[in-house]
Formats: C-alpha cells, sequence, structure tokens
C-alpha cells in the first residue's frame, strides 16, 4: 500500500492539523474557547435548548465529551444548563448573551480558516471535496 493509499491516517491527520491551525486562529483574535466548543455555540445559536444528547449527535461526539466541554462552557458564562421539564433525566443547553457574541466574534476567523482551505482549488475540486467529505455521513452515519 503506498503512503497516499492510507485514506484513514491521510483524514485523521488532515483533522488534527485542521483542529491546530482553527485553534491557532482563535487564539489569535484571543478567544476563549477552544474549536470544539465554538461548534457547541455554533449549534445552540441556532438550536437553543438543545439536549446534551442531540449535541452529542451533531457533534458526532460522545456524551461524556459533550459533558465536559459544557462544563467549561458553563464556567466561563457561555452557556445555562436546566432540567427538562418534561423528563428529569434530561438536561437543556441554552447559550448566554456572553456566548452569542463568543460565537459571532468567532465566525471571523471560521470563516477565514474556511477560506484558507479553499485556496488553491478550483469550484469543481471543491465541490468534489465536499461530496467525498459528505459521504461519510451516509457511509458511517
Amino acid at each position: 500500500m503506498s503512503e497516499n493509499d492510507r485514506l484513514i491516517y491521510l483524514v485523521f491527520t488532515a483533522q488534527q492539523k485542521l483542529r491546530t491551525h482553527l485553534k491557532r486562529a482563535l487564539d489569535e483574535e484571543r478567544m476563549g474557547v477552544t474549536p470544539a466548543q465554538v461548534a457547541i455555540l455554533f449549534v445552540l445559536a441556532d438550536n437553543d435548548g438543545a439536549t446534551m444528547t442531540e449535541l452529542s449527535q451533531v457533534l458526532s461526539a460522545d456524551n461524556s465529551t459533550v459533558t465536559g466541554l459544557i462544563d467549561r462552557l458553563e464556567k466561563s458564562g457561555y452557556v445555562t444548563r436546566t432540567l427538562s421539564d418534561t423528563d428529569r433525566r434530561t438536561f437543556k443547553v441554552f447559550i448566554t448573551p456572553e456566548g452569542r457574541k463568543e460565537a459571532r466574534k468567532a465566525l471571523r476567523p471560521v470563516k477565514k480558516v474556511n477560506e484558507y482551505i479553499k485556496e488553491g482549488f478550483s469550484k469543481d475540486e471543491i465541490e468534489t471535496f465536499k461530496k467525498v467529505l459528505q459521504s461519510f455521513f451516509t457511509k458511517f452515519g
């Protein structure tokens, strides 16, 4: 197997490099959140009151990982969590005004990194790349 055929290695390595680059971009903007925390803020900005399970599904992360992220976001004042009215075993997570402000602030570096990823590629190449990435959702659920 040639090095370029090791797709799993390439995907994992690309993911790690992207996280590192995005973290650096957020740090340069003096953001107080990590890329994973920003993802939660973005989800809550569109779906306030999501449950922990819903967040785990959207982010493709296990519940314990999401719980740790929510703990830190709550400690920073960016989210609150309350017990569901209908199920006392379920927590709903709400973004605070400070969390919305942080999410808006994060848009700039996130968009900048997204544009950087596309540099040097044609529109057709970008569409093919998106198609490959989106295929992961259907292939791996």
